[in-house]
């Protein structure tokens, strides 16, 4: 067995890589670049070393500067993680040729299936369900969008060494395609080093489901399950599940079949992943191959027991796999929610910053029977960078059956707290919530579908509204009577709680509920008592200065952030984010006396919606410029974001320039 392991990587999956190899008895060695210096996976290693400057490709893209890692301290393995060096066959080699244990699958895998069109004509070849396409490289934007008539719109324009969503557009015209064609250009150029692009059909309604292989040097090759994946923004994977809800077992037994026999194919050992569009007759066909270890392998790991990272090692170390195809069972139901640090609210751009508070839920097994787990790379206080992929966390749950695993990610969400950055855990936790996502009706176009205006938080219904107007009476009388006992008052002269309030609950600017309410106190305990005579039972142990509070109302328990905005009490729970205030009656009567603050007007300036850097800018002072027209670039956490007009107009001044670093609502361009 291996003396030392290198981690080849940063983050959450360095982190994963040395929690195993510290159960196994390996010493860890992490590399780190000028931005990660104070990062987690440096401090949980044995050993560090610096590798470079904060962006990628003066860092951890750098094959020299990791050979340089691993010859001054002596490891004699190197574990690639996900991203970055995991699927490049040279680094690969390059490890070989040094001598170098590369824990991951042979160079010539890498080579056959890291290439996406080479790895497609295999498939074909093994026998293979592939998606029709082009598959060989294409030179122009004219050759693309000739290309993409023929095949016949829609198209998916994809890096042949792309993967995470880098380098992927789909086009719906000629336009379309010209326009993705250049981007995902560029974005493959800038994540991958690599420019190729190739484009195939994209297949309406579909799911994305994945299938776990694993394979050992001694050709033992087999599959441990699917992951349904289907839920996609920009195709980049939000939400994965295991298994499926969507497969039968002839299916899931005829894809794990194909599966292997494509990794067989080429010679494939240790961790890969064989992923597959699926129709809604169940039809699969070939996507890719990732060779290397997915994101998402928690959850295959909860529903089989396998440590997958470790038997990744043991292959390495030319182990024989201990156990047979017949020996995998899946048991349960596990979830995975990543946690990006992109705002919903503002289109899920990417945002950056310090960690102000972050506190996962408790780990391990909880009171339901469920189990949480919490796969991170971050720490409270720690800062997320521009620089590297926007995941702070993947928030994983497992249960008996799916309806409890979801329940329990519901859960474990509301006690997650995360502050000083934009993160999308509201959304992560509207999805838990959803009707159709819980039946499992899944397409990788679901969060277009359901969220067609972008995210703006879940309106509470009737019901809800009820409970949220109960925790802020609660939360009210909490202050209400610290405020009582301060000291210095006049003896006997103690100030009395009121019993009778007026809440107003809002998300944004809109009111979703206002009404009198009566706190009742009786032996039984607290009843919160509304306008209709409805009651609603209340208590808690909340208590000012607590951020997260358990609150019991109506028989339900309830995980809800708590924060004190002025004057109001802002409540966030289940994707929802309310203002709510808590008044007498003579105080609720005078605010609505109060005048309307209106924003600013921005509607003749174009901003920067994210913290980036600008790497174009298509248009000068006095330009005219129409509605749809591309005005600038900007770069951000690895991806390009093209901002385009929204109406007719004349620029005024371009306050930004190109390379040009920015910070959110920066001033790009000006308009008359």
């Amino acid at each position: 067995m291996f003396k030392k392991i290198l981690i080849a990587n940063r983050g959450e999956i360095a982190c994963r890589v040395i929690r195993t190899a510290q159960k196994m008895g390996i010493a860890t060695v992490a590399v780190y670049s000028d931005a990660d210096a104070n990062a987690l996976h440096v401090s949980m290693a044995d050993e560090a070393v610096h590798i470079g400057p904060a962006p990628s490709n003066q860092s951890y893209i750098v094959i020299d500067k990791i050979l340089d890692a691993i010859a001054r301290t002596g490891a004699d393995a190197v574990h690639p993680g996900y991203g970055f060096l995991s699927e490049n066959a040279a680094f690969a080699a390059a490890l070989e040729k040094a001598d170098v244990t590369f824990i991951g699958p042979p160079v010539k895998a890498i080579e056959a299936m890291g290439d996406k069109i080479t790895s497609k004509k295999i498939a074909s070849k093994a026998g293979v369900s592939t998606v029709p396409g082009h598959m060989g490289l294409i030179e122009d934007a004219d050759e693309a969008v000739k290309i993409s008539s023929s095949i016949g719109y829609p198209v998916m324009i994809k890096a042949s060494a792309g993967g995470g969503g880098k380098g992927m557009r789909i086009a719906w015209n000629d336009a379309e395609a010209r326009e993705g064609f250049q981007s995902s250009r560029n974005e493959a150029k800038s994540s991958f080093g690599d420019d190729r692009i190739f484009i195939e059909k994209f297949v309406d309604q579909p799911r994305h489901i994945e299938i776990q292989v694993l394979g050992d040097q001694h050709k033992n090759t087999l599959y441990l399950g699917e992951r349904e994946c289907s839920i996609q923004r920009r195709n980049q994977k939000v939400i994965e599940e295991a298994p499926s809800p969507f497969l039968d077992d002839a299916t899931r037994k005829a894809m794990g079949e194909q599966a292997v026999a494509l990794a067989k194919a080429v010679g494939y050992f240790s961790a890969g992943t064989v992923e597959f569009i699926v129709d809604g007759n169940r039809n699969f066909y070939f996507l890719e191959m990732n060779t290397r270890l997915q994101v998402e392998h928690p959850v295959t790991e909860l529903v089989t027991g396998i440590d997958l990272v470790e038997q990744m090692i043991r292959v390495a170390a030319g182990e024989k796999l201990s156990f047979k195809q017949k020996d995998v069972s899946l048991r349960g139901w596990a979830i995975e929610s990543r946690l990006y640090a992109e705002d919903p609210y503002r289109n899920f751009l990417p945002s950056i910053g310090r960690l102000s508070r972050y506190r996962p839920p408790v780990e391990g097994l909880q009171d339901s029977g469920a189990v949480i787990r919490n796969d991170t790379g971050v720490f409270e206080g720690g800062e997320i960078s521009m620089y590297y992929d926007p995941m702070i966390a993947k928030l994983c749950s497992w249960a008996e059956d799916r309806k409890a695993a979801i329940d329990a990610m519901g859960t474990a969400l509301d006690a997650f707290e995360v502050e000083g950055i934009g993160h999308n855990l509201p959304f992560l936790s509207a999805v838990m919530g959803q009707e159709r996502f819980r039946s499992g009706e899944l397409t990788t176009a679901y969060i277009a579908e359901e969220f067609p205006d972008g995210f703006s938080g879940v309106e509470p219904d009737v019901g809800d509204a009820r409970k949220l107007a109960v925790i802020a009476v609660l939360v009210n009388q909490a202050l209400e009577e610290r405020a009582s006992w301060i000291s210095g008052t006049l003896s006997k002269r103690r100030r009395a709680v009121a019993k009778d309030w007026v809440v107003t609950l809002s998300a944004g600017a809109k009111s979703t509920f206002e009404g009198p309410v009566t706190l009742d106190t009786a032996a039984d305990g607290a009843f919160v008592r509304f306008d209709d005579a409805h009651h609603i039972s209340a208590a808690t142990g909340w208590f000012p200065g607590q951020s997260l509070g358990d609150f019991h109302v109506g028989g339900e328990s309830l995980m809800v952030k708590v924060d004190l905005v002025g004057s109001a009490i802002r409540l966030r729970w289940h994707g929802m984010d309310i203002l709510a205030r808590v008044r007498s009656p003579r105080i609720a009567e005078l605010a609505k006396l109060m005048p309307v603050k209106l924003p600013p007007d921005t509607s003749k300036m174009l901003l920067c919606p994210m913290p980036g850097v600008i790497t174009s800018i298509a248009v000068s002072a006095g330009d005219k410029v129409e509605a749809g027209q591309t005005l600038a670039t900007v770069e951000a956490m690895k991806m390009e974001n093209v901002l385009k007009a929204e109406k007719a107009a004349l620029v005024k001044r371009v306050a930004a320039t190109q390379g040009q670093s920015l910070a959110v609502d920066e001033l790009i361009i000006e308009f008359e």
